[in-house]
């Protein structure tokens, strides 16, 4: 539940805003912790009663986790307004298997993902699947810089999954859902049926899931030591594209930019025919829909339908184990371990492969599966000789047997932590333990031609009245098939048998963390500022990093431009933090806390020392209200993947001013980005919005370089018992960043602008000067980039109301007001704010406002909640309409201008059927609300069939119901 514990401590100190009913969210993380009588607070390592975050903190309680029936728990943190959604399970062209978290949309690499205080995986292959959503107790998420606390990367914040260690008992939950969703979205199915495709159904019931987690643990030695173990397991069936209105077609701007029509790409199911010379070059031929061997001109009417099979949600398939274990030898040696295991398989979906335009192919003019009116357009003069002509194909085969693309995505990860902690003196204590984790990355894309393969099919000549291969003849592949493509539905079984070759790719990433730190409270020893009651805190520590990356595909892989890759590094830091209560229990003075941080990184990756550290500061006059600030100055050193990835070409979304026979862009600005004079007018558009960009790792990258500032205050009123309210303030702003150059910012720039450095990027194929294939793209590697900003203000409020025969009601609330999201892209030359937008180069929606809020009800007998969740999302404007230079398109839109404020409804129970076993049901989006649709040429970063499905419900409606029980 979004929430905001208004929970005092004993000082009269408001605990930190919490998601839960009950102050128990801010319990003991173990048992030595509560003799002790301290308490861990994630933003820092101090450790001692009383403790309260001088960061802004919001706490996700399991109850939420509970109500929302989530299954995976980046879609719990996805609904934060501090969380923009990233990898997430609506990704399917390019997914990589992950889940992740994105915190102030300054990207997921930049916040640090933590499991009670220990790393959770190598930042560059986190993944959230690895979490037990069974033993999540509560989810403390830190937005703000971290790192002097933590350690690089925590720049954007820190997100720490404290989990339940110590059960005496079985706990077991099972949970079932599904999506039921009316496709009444009348103007798309129009549009669909406009084109002539296949409307969805008007009901549909399917994206099924089944979550089921058992877990055991026991105390023994008179409670002085716990073993609990966990298993899980967790099956999500997919939901194609073809089953929403929204997504059954992939939608283009009509002709006037004033409405949606059905797109689709010119890589079609009848072939595509572009000569590179000869007497048809300049003109882009299509075989006739009749299934003769006749060439017509291309037009729209001839586009693919990419659509259809196309996942809206990946099938899925997770199993996750692991055990904690820990011992009290005595109170100065606590030893304690853990291991986490997941094994999860994810399959992404998309349309047929094809014989891609931008890979050149060539034919020999005595093909005798080509007839003679195409043979002389292609050939001319040359027609049934030997000479041979290279040509752009565009053929997706899909009149034969040929099959979706799928991408078998899976991920193996192996966990394991071990240490010993204590008290080695009154209000001392140390900790020294070590992690490793493993992650190993196993991809298999099935269905996919390949280009090599097609191109020996389309050499052909006649042997004594049999179609036979020249590769078969001069023995430089026996095994080659004759490839018809010269007519719709002509290829052979045995041509799809052989061009159709899997490839396969492995990752393998380790990561190894030994630490040790030692904490005081130095109340007890009487070093204590005059003032106050409660004595220093203190804590030093020292931490060793190494981290390893190999990454393996195999030669058809390579052969599509897959590169190999591998790298290590390793870091040696130290580290120190101090609090001093300076004021307490004085007039106007309840409490004054100073806190400093500071941590020295020494990267074998970097030739300097790099230094980070905070300040913080904390005073409530009355135990009324307390003000809070804090500045953090953090980095984020370049992980082993931005260092050391391989360079390769992949797709994109974008577009070619220079391409059509009718350039948006003028001769002048196309020979700025490359274009020859002879190209002009005669450039091929990239495939279904899609061009090309080179990306890839860089050696020489540096530090970035963060600062954040937060102030803020807490309301906690004695005379309205039960309420909370926070107000924070935040401002973060991060220097050299490690990124790229997006793509549709370098062709916006380049043509809006004419600045040399952006058309410097431009690597045109030099034949045709298209910008796709393998030889045509925009550079997009990664560099030390100019400087990110971003700020706003944090709401966190609580209130709840007993009542004597009614109940108690609950209502909980977080949102987030942003005030500015600033891009320089390079230093000195101007940035662009993203704050209210969405778009090519700004990617998903930035809305002003987000927020979630809570009703809960619960009966006078506490047998049953009723909870009614209502989530917020303002309303944002195409960026492409601004009249920022960075992000114009050269002309406004009035098609998908603005993107209306959405507002979800979720509503959810539990009933407790006996004591220890509670049934709960819920629906997820009550009203059945489609996600807005968008033309496809204004998705970027995590856009898919059609809209934002990370930031928008595109399942529709869904049920689940489940029930736990205590043993």
């Amino acid at each position: 539940m979004i929430a905001v514990a208004a929970a005092l401590t004993a000082s009269g100190h408001a605990a930190a805003q919490t998601t839960g009913p009950t102050i128990d969210d801010v319990a003991p993380a173990s048992t030595a912790e509560a003799e002790s009588g301290s308490i861990t607070v994630t933003g820092t390592r101090i450790q001692r009663p009383d403790l309260t975050s001088n960061s802004p903190l919001t706490v996700v309680g399991a109850q939420e986790i509970r109500l929302q029936g989530a299954t995976n728990v980046e879609n719990v943190l996805n609904r934060l307004p501090q969380v923009t959604a990233d990898a997430n399970e609506n990704v399917s062209n390019g997914s990589d298997g992950t889940a992740r978290v994105n915190l102030r949309n300054l990207g997921s690499n930049r916040n640090l993902v933590l499991v009670d205080g220990q790393r959770l995986l190598p930042v560059q292959a986190t993944d959230l699947n690895l979490i037990p959503s069974l033993l999540v107790d509560r989810v403390d998420v830190v937005t703000g810089g971290a790192s002097a606390v933590y350690g690089s990367d925590a720049i954007s914040g820190v997100v720490n999954f404290i989990l339940k260690r110590d059960l005496n008992g079985v706990r077991a939950d099972v949970q079932y859902g599904f999506a039921f969703h009316d496709n009444n979205n009348d103007a798309a199915r129009q549009i669909v049926q406009d084109a002539g495709y296949d409307r969805a159904n008007r009901n549909v019931l399917d994206g099924q899931r089944l979550d089921v987690n058992l877990a055991a643990g026991k105390d023994f030695a008179d409670g002085r030591g716990n073993i609990t173990a966990y298993f899980g397991y967790r099956n999500v069936k997919p939901i194609l594209q073809s089953d929403r209105d929204v997504s059954a077609c992939a939608f283009d701007p009509n002709a006037t930019s004033t409405g949606l029509v059905c797109g689709g790409s010119s890589n079609n199911q009848y072939g595509l025919f572009n000569p590179l010379s000869g007497p048809g070059f300049g003109t882009t031929y299509v075989n006739t829909k009749d299934g003769r061997k006749t060439w017509d001109t291309y037009g729209p009417a001839y586009r693919y339908n990419t659509a259809p099979l196309n996942y809206f949600q990946r099938s899925d398939e997770r199993y996750t184990a692991g055990g904690f274990a820990h011992f009290e030898i005595s109170p100065a040696a606590e030893i304690y371990a853990s291991g986490m295991f997941m094994d999860d398989r994810s399959y992404s979906q998309v349309a047929p492969s094809a014989l891609w335009q931008g890979d050149t192919y060539t034919i020999n003019c005595d093909n005798p599966l080509m007839s003679a009116q195409q043979g002389q357009i292609l050939c001319g003069s040359a027609y049934g000789s030997a000479e041979t002509q290279d040509l752009f194909i565009g053929y997706r085969p899909v009149a034969g047997l040929a099959r979706p693309r799928r991408d078998d995505l899976r991920h193996t990860d192996y966990r394991i932590t071990g240490g010993v902690r204590g008290q080695i003196a009154e209000g001392i204590r140390y900790d020294v333990n070590a992690l490793y984790s493993r992650v190993l990355f196993r991809e298999n894309y099935q269905n996919d031609i390949d280009a090599r393969r097609a191109n020996r099919g389309l050499q052909v000549v006649n042997v004594n009245g049999t179609p036979t291969c020249t590769s078969v003849i001069d023995g430089t592949d026996p095994n080659c098939v004759p490839l018809d493509v010269f007519a719709y539905g002509a290829i052979s079984q045995e041509a799809f048998d052989y061009i159709y070759v899997p490839t396969y790719t492995r990752g393998l990433d380790t990561e190894q963390v030994y630490s040790g730190n030692v904490s005081a409270d130095l109340t007890s020893y009487g070093i204590t500022s005059p003032w106050a009651s409660q004595g220093i805190g203190v804590v030093i520590g020292v931490e060793h990093r190494r981290e390893t990356l190999k990454f393996e595909a195999d030669e058809v892989a390579q052969s599509k431009g897959t590169t190999e890759s591998q790298g290590k590094f390793n870091v040696s830091e130290i580290y120190g933090e101090i609090e001093v209560p300076v004021l307490q229990d004085l007039p106007f003075a309840k409490s004054l806390t100073l806190n400093a941080g500071y941590r020295l990184s020494d990267y074998s990756s970097q030739a300097k020392k790099i230094s980070t550290y905070k300040f913080e500061v904390e005073y409530a006059p009355v135990s009324d209200i307390r003000f809070r600030g804090s500045y953090n100055r953090a980095i984020r050193a370049p992980n082993i993947s931005e260092l050391y990835a391989g360079q390769q070409v992949g797709n994109v979304s974008a577009q070619d001013p220079c391409s059509g026979t009718k350039p948006d862009a003028t001769l002048e600005q196309c020979l700025a980005s490359g274009v020859t004079p002879e190209q002009y007018g005669k450039i091929l558009e990239c495939p279904s919005e899609t061009c090309s960009a080179l990306g890839g790792g860089n050696p020489n990258l540096k530090p970035e370089k963060g600062d954040t500032f937060t102030v803020g205050t807490v309301l906690t009123p004695r005379f309205l018992p039960r309420f909370s309210l926070s107000v924070d303030y935040f401002n973060i702003k991060v220097k050299d960043y490690i990124s790229s150059v997006p793509t549709s910012l370098a062709i916006s720039q380049c043509f809006s602008t004419g600045d040399p450095y952006f058309c410097g990027l431009f690597h045109r194929d030099p034949r045709t000067g298209v910008l796709f294939g393998r030889e045509g793209y925009v550079v997009s590697t990664n560099l030390n980039t100019g400087s990110l900003k971003t700020s706003g203000i944090d709401v966190v409020g609580s209130y709840s109301v007993p009542t004597e025969s009614a109940g108690t009601f609950n209502l909980d609330l977080t949102g987030t007001w942003l005030n500015e999201l600033v891009n320089e892209p390079l230093p000195g030359l101007g940035s662009y704010d993203c704050k209210g937008l969405f778009g090519p180069t700004c990617g998903q929606p930035s809305p002003e406002w987000r927020h979630q809020a809570r009703l809960t009800w619960t009966d006078a007998e506490k047998i049953g909640t009723l909870s009614l969740n209502w989530r917020y999302i303002g309303s944002t404007k195409l960026s492409t309409n601004t009249d920022d230079p960075f992000l114009t398109s050269g002309g406004y839109s009035e098609l998908n201008r603005r993107i209306k404020a959405y507002s979800y409804f979720d509503l959810a129970g539990t009933v407790k059927v006996q004591e220890g076993v509670v049934f709960r049901a819920g629906i997820n989006n009550l009203l059945d609300k489609d996600p807005p649709v968008l033309a496809q040429g204004n998705l970027y970063s995590f856009g898919n069939g059609n809209t934002y499905p990370g930031v928008y419900d595109v399942a529709g409606r869904t049920l689940f119901m489940g029930i736990s029980a205590n043993f």
